[in-house]
């Protein structure tokens, strides 16, 4: 049986402990909520631009961009495919992490690829993997910002101009539903018709556009892309607060039951010194009562 002294210090570590998990619990639960609200202030902008890309499709049935798939329609593009990652800053967040590397690594093909990694996570992945990545593309997955996602746009957007790349890919985690999280990858460029059409519009609506649509396309790309990158890096950290919340609520329930054992334990052994001190006691009484008996006998 374990000595008494030895499960109150254990006892008292699992509650150091339990006060950190419930302080990490409340502080990833505020950090949440804040960058939900922050994201819904700036959804009815993106909306609107989302709209705007719709209605230069609707309007035209061929539009030559270096934003759009080829008019031939192929999609095998010659160049290099650039996949953002975005991973956490921190661990200690349940199975979110593994999630998304889980799905960068099925991502990896034998077509020429360059990774921009979001996240001190996913670069110390890619240090322990000798996976080359982009040095000068690292940013902090922590409170993610409008500027932010726009630093992250304008980067990977003069690449893309420049024609040093020929696809964007974004794998993140969404959160589904606003509860079930997914590791996900979606190409961000370059467009494709389809998904900006309206399966129930049978009709193309005329609209005029000046100079062109081409011209404005062009104009709105940047900000369609740096708002869907701060969707994605606020649906990715919210799973991650998530993440680490239903990590810190399983490690208080463990640390619960693993308390509730120790006090038994505690109990056991308390009750058993108890006994053993009575036992002792009882043993010592009863031979200095045989050895009075004795000297009064002569013995």
């Amino acid at each position: 049986m374990a000595d008494i002294r030895e499960i109150k210090m254990r006892m008292r570590t699992i509650a150091d402990t339990e006060k950190i998990t419930k302080a990490m619990y409340m502080i990833s639960s505020s950090k949440m909520q804040k960058a939900r609200a922050e994201l819904d202030r700036t959804r009815p902008h993106f909306d609107a631009l989302n709209n705007e890309i719709k209605r230069i499709f609707r309007s035209r049935s061929k539009i030559n961009s270096p934003y759009m798939y080829p008019a031939d329609g192929s999609h095998d593009l010659p160049g290099a495919y650039a996949y953002i990652v975005v991973t956490s800053d921190k661990g200690l967040a349940g199975y979110y992490n593994h999630a998304i590397i889980k799905e960068f690594e099925s991502q990896m093909t034998d077509h020429e690829s360059r990774y921009f990694m979001v996240g001190d996570y996913g670069c110390k992945y890619c240090d322990a993997q000798n996976i080359p990545y982009e040095d000068d593309f690292r940013y902090s997955a922590d409170n993610p910002t409008m500027r932010r996602a726009r630093l992250m746009a304008d980067h990977i957007l003069d690449e893309y101009d420049e024609g040093r790349i020929s696809k964007i890919f974004l794998i993140y985690t969404d959160l589904e539903n606003g509860i079930v999280q997914k590791a996900k990858t979606v190409r961000l460029l370059p467009f494709h018709r389809r998904e900006f059409m309206d399966p129930n519009e049978k009709e193309s609506v005329k609209f005029d556009f000046h100079p062109s649509p081409e011209v404005v396309l062009e104009n709105i790309v940047r900000s369609y892309v740096a708002e869907y990158l701060y969707s994605a890096l606020v649906d990715s950290y919210c799973c991650e607060q998530g993440a680490r919340m239903n990590a810190m609520d399983e490690a208080d329930r463990n640390a619960a039951e693993l308390m509730n054992t120790l006090r038994l334990e505690y109990n056991h052994a308390r009750q058993g010194k108890i006994t053993r001190e009575i036992t002792e006691i009882s043993s010592g009484a009863r031979a200095l009562r045989k050895k009075k008996g004795d000297m009064a006998n002569g013995r």
